[in-house]
């Protein structure tokens, strides 16, 4: 590589090829070690999806006792509600720790 950062080709790269920098000593993931702020704001996240699972719930209800409901909508309704539900355990899942058997 040259002083000025471009690569000459001296690797065995062309000249013009990007260079690739490691950074992943900048990124260092701990599995399972949320802090208590990060903690805090799933469990935020985690009561907002409940109520808005909750409501979806009621509003499927009110829409299929309709005489006359569109039963495209109560689909669209019953998919987020399933979407919602995945996104829940998904969250509730990364708030339990991990149990070494």
């Amino acid at each position: 590589m040259a002083k000025d950062g471009s690569n000459d080709g001296i690797d065995g790269a062309p000249p013009d090829a990007p260079q690739i920098v490691d950074a992943s000593h900048l990124f260092k993931a701990r599995e399972s070690a949320f802090s208590g702020a990060n903690e805090d704001a799933l469990q935020v996240r985690l009561a907002l999806l409940q109520e808005e699972h909750s409501d979806l719930d009621a509003a499927i209800k009110a829409l299929s006792a309709s005489a006359s409901h569109d039963s495209i909508s109560l689909a669209r309704l019953k998919k987020k509600k399933l979407q919602l539900k995945d996104m829940i355990q998904r969250l509730k899942d990364q708030l339990t720790p991990d149990i070494i058997a």
